[in-house]
C-alpha cells in the first residue's frame, strides 16, 4: 500500500490529548478506532504510522498530520464518517514510501488566542521580540533534553484577543503555553528582566518558575512538508460547517455566562 498522509483538524476540548493512551480518550485513538471500524487496519498502529507531533489535552489543531501506508480508497471524506464530529480529516497527499510525519516536518505553527482585552500590545511585542531567536528554553519546558530552539513568532490584535503566533522546526513540551505565560507576565508589568533570567542558564523553578499557560486556547495551525495536500472539497465543507456550529454554540453559551455575570 502507498504511503499517504492526512491533514487531522480537531477541537480538543474533550481529549485527554493526541496521543493514543490506554485509559483515556485521546484523538489518536478514535484515529485507530475509525481506521479499525473500516478494516483499513486491524484498530492498531497502521503500518509505517507517524504523526507531526503530540498535543496536550484541551489543546486543537488545524493541521495535525498523521501519515501512514494506507489503501487508495481510503479518503479523508470516507475516514470522517467512522469519526467523532469533533475530529475531521479534510485533505490528503501522497508520500515518499519512507516519509515519516514527524521527522520530515520542516516546521511547525500554532497559534494561542489569548484573551487579553487590557494588555498593552506594545509591551507584550516587546516581551515576544526578545523570547525569539535561538535559545536554550530549559526554564519553559518540563523536558530534560534537546531544549534549545530557534523560535520566531508574532502578536496580532484581534477585537479582545492577543492572537500569538510561534513557529519552531520543533517545540519542546509545554513551551507555547509558557512563552504566552511570560508575555502575559511582562505585559502586566513584570521587569524585562524576567526574560533573561529565565533565558539563563541557572534553573528557575518553584514558585519562581512560569507556569505554562490554560490549553483550551491553543491550535496547531500549520506544519510544513515537501508534500502537495490536495483537499477533499466535500470532507472540508463537512468540517467548516461543524466548526462552525461548534462556533455558534460557544457564542450562545458565553452570552448565556455574560447574562448571569451582569445581572448577579
Amino acid at each position: 500500500m502507498p504511503r499517504r498522509a492526512f491533514r487531522v483538524a480537531y477541537d480538543g476540548r474533550p481529549y485527554f490529548g493526541f496521543q493514543r493512551q490506554p485509559d483515556a480518550t485521546t484523538v489518536e485513538g478514535e484515529l485507530f478506532a475509525a481506521l479499525g471500524r473500516l478494516d483499513a487496519t486491524d484498530g492498531g498502529k497502521p503500518p509505517g504510522y507517524a504523526a507531526a507531533g503530540r498535543t496536550d489535552a484541551g489543546v486543537s489543531a488545524r493541521a495535525q498530520t498523521v501519515a501512514f501506508d494506507a489503501p487508495e480508497w481510503l479518503t479523508p471524506y470516507v475516514l470522517n464518517g467512522e469519526l467523532p464530529h469533533a475530529i475531521r480529516v479534510w485533505a490528503h497527499a501522497d508520500a515518499p514510501p519512507d516519509f515519516h510525519a514527524t521527522h520530515d516536518a520542516e516546521w511547525r505553527e500554532y497559534r494561542y488566542y489569548w484573551l487579553a482585552p487590557d494588555v498593552d500590545d506594545d509591551r507584550a511585542a516587546r516581551a515576544l521580540d526578545a523570547l525569539c531567536g535561538e535559545h536554550d528554553f530549559h526554564n519553559l519546558t518540563p523536558d530534560d533534553e534537546n531544549t534549545v530552539r530557534d523560535l520566531s513568532g508574532s502578536l496580532e490584535r484581534s477585537g479582545e484577543f492577543l492572537v500569538v503566533t510561534l513557529r519552531s522546526g520543533g517545540f519542546t513540551r509545554e513551551l507555547v503555553r509558557r512563552v504566552v505565560s511570560l508575555v502575559a507576565e511582562v505585559a502586566g508589568g513584570a521587569s524585562f528582566d524576567r526574560i533573561e533570567t529565565v533565558l539563563g542558564e541557572a534553573p528557575v523553578e518553584g514558585p519562581d518558575g512560569v507556569p505554562p499557560a490554560d490549553p483550551q486556547p491553543l491550535v496547531l495551525h500549520d506544519v510544513n512538508y515537501d508534500l502537495e495536500f490536495v483537499e477533499d472539497e466535500d470532507a472540508a465543507a463537512d468540517a467548516r460547517m461543524r466548526f462552525g456550529r461548534l462556533r455558534d454554540d460557544r457564542r450562545a453559551l458565553t452570552a448565556v455566562a455574560g447574562h448571569l455575570a451582569d445581572e448577579i
